[in-house]
């Protein structure tokens, strides 16, 4: 499945650069959301992992400075600084906070997009994987270790979840059973056998003839995806 674009949180509190800022990106193949003040920012911070932060720094209350060092000290999510201060001693205050990029205003909208492309490819070990897979009526999110049943959310304990990741990774290739002992912590084999059954009651439709998280008879386990 293709990768999931990436999602931008644009923060800036005069309406017409966010709009512009918003359609420009979107065009161009982002996710985008805005917020007009720092508060906001948070609010949607704390329920969204995003890729990436445009984030003016004048805005009213707290500044695009002190929100990229709240931010930098709890994440490592790139930080592209808006400012119409282009002085090098702003520039160097703002790096200085954490930011990883700073663009003065005005600029033109294909230099943002470049910078932006620029910053997701840098650190583009350190982003989320988007990346799904899809087997039977299930959907696996290998970014949030998040199941889905006919769009249904289904709950997995973190054992659960760390496993079949470790499946979905390498789809339809047998894994071993000591193999992903150690790759889920799991500790022992057996601990690996008690979550594969866990798993078959929520993924399949018959956990006594499972479909797609199949028995490889002397080696482990597969995820058989679509």
């Amino acid at each position: 499945m293709e990768e999931e674009a990436a999602h931008l949180l644009i923060i800036d509190d005069d309406d017409r650069i966010r709009t512009l800022l918003k359609r420009y990106l979107s065009d161009h193949g982002f996710r985008t959301s805005v917020a007009c003040n720092a508060k906001e920012a948070r609010a949607l911070m704390a329920s969204v992992d995003f890729d990436l932060l445009i984030l003016d720094v004048m805005m009213p209350g707290e500044t695009g400075f002190e929100l990229t060092r709240s931010v930098r000290a709890a994440s490592n999510v790139p930080i592209l600084l808006l400012t119409a201060r282009g002085l090098p001693e702003d520039r160097i205050e703002g790096l200085e906070m954490g930011a990883d990029d700073y663009l003065s205003k005005p600029f033109e909208p294909r230099e943002l997009l470049l910078r932006v492309n620029s910053l997701l490819r840098r650190t583009g070990q350190a982003r989320p994987e988007k990346r799904e897979v899809i087997f039977g009526a299930c959907t696996f999110s290998l970014g949030r270790s998040e199941l889905r049943k006919d769009g249904d959310l289904v709950r997995l304990t973190a054992g659960e979840a760390s496993l079949l990741k470790a499946l979905a990774q390498k789809p339809r290739e047998a894994i071993s059973r000591e193999a992903l002992a150690e790759q889920t912590a799991a500790g022992m084999e057996r601990s690996v056998d008690v979550q594969v059954t866990r798993l078959r009651k929520k993924i399949e439709e018959d956990p006594r003839a499972p479909i797609y998280l199949q028995t490889v008879r002397g080696v482990g386990y597969a995820l058989m995806t679509d």
